[in-house]
């Protein structure tokens, strides 16, 4: 009989690292890398940052080294693995690059060159397939969006667009993706390449553009420490596409956590995966600091 395998996906900022105003339990750090050093556990970072930046956090944050990277928003999927070796799956960017009809990101700006209000984000934050701007949230609407999707039609260019507000800086983020690719298509072109069907994997998310996940399929989880506009539209769309039991909304108590960040990721998985509570049993009871 072949064991259990599973595929935990998570976004980084401010689901798996603790960045946000909310505070940690002290004891979630601990219990997630030892849910993450079980053989059994392939681990996934799902991020809009790029490769740089999320090498960055790594170090920073003292995360554990994952399997795989699904950066840039769905646009980048790299694997990892044990020697760090970071192999772009060129697989996936062919996939995608046929949206655009032979366009890259730098070919798209002169497009939307005049379109009132956007402003490019830093180089660093653009990739071949990801053309990311600011936009002051009281500009963005229907007519907005319906504008920027007939200039990108008229070059055959495919495009999803992803929405976004930073609940730190309140900035409004608009990322132009090919159509194929997002966080979602990624973590499903994931399972295919390990072999992982819904029923084994797991995403965590916290904000707006993890929303596509949060509501898919995908067995999810939003952290506590998300806000409470991003918990209602939450609950509401994954109730309208029809799979409620899909969404696990993170409230506190497990273990005595609080469920913001890891806390919540882990009552999720949990929720889940019952089976994986084992894991944890040695560490509460060795462990004094306060939850």
């Amino acid at each position: 009989m072949t064991a259990k395998r599973y595929l935990v996906c998570t976004d980084l900022d401010r689901t798996l690292i603790p960045n946000g105003p909310a505070e940690e339990s002290p004891r979630a750090a601990g219990y997630f890398a030892r849910l993450v050093a079980d053989s059994r556990v392939t681990l996934a970072y799902v991020s809009g940052r790029h490769r740089t930046l999320v090498e960055d956090a790594i170090r920073e944050y003292e995360l554990p080294d994952p399997d795989y990277v699904i950066g840039d928003v769905g646009t980048t999927l790299y694997r990892v693995g044990p020697g760090y070796l970071w192999e772009l799956e060129h697989a996936w960017e062919h996939r995608i690059a046929q949206d655009w009809s032979g366009h890259i990101a730098s070919d798209l700006l002169p497009m939307l060159a005049g379109v009132d209000g956007l402003r490019a984000q830093e180089p660093e934050k653009q990739n071949r397939f990801k053309l990311s701007f600011y936009l002051d949230p009281a500009r963005w609407n229907e007519t907005l969006e319906a504008s920027i999707r007939r200039r990108l039609a008229a070059a055959d260019v495919r495009a999803r667009l992803i929405w976004s507000i930073d609940d730190l800086t309140g900035d409004g983020l608009l990322d132009i993706l090919p159509r194929s690719a997002s966080k979602r298509h990624a973590i499903e072109a994931l399972m295919g390449i390990g072999g992982f069907s819904y029923y084994d994997t797991v995403f965590c998310g916290d904000s707006g553009n993890d929303l596509e996940v949060l509501v898919s399929p995908v067995p999810s989880v939003l952290v506590a420490n998300a806000t409470p506009e991003i918990r209602r539209q939450t609950a509401e769309r994954v109730a309208a596409a029809g799979h409620p039991a899909r969404l696990y909304i993170a409230s506190g108590g497990y273990r005595g956590l609080n469920g913001n960040y890891r806390g919540g990721m882990l009552e999720g998985i949990v929720h889940f995966h019952p089976e994986l509570d084992e894991l944890f049993a040695l560490e509460a009871a060795n462990e004094d600091l306060p939850a």
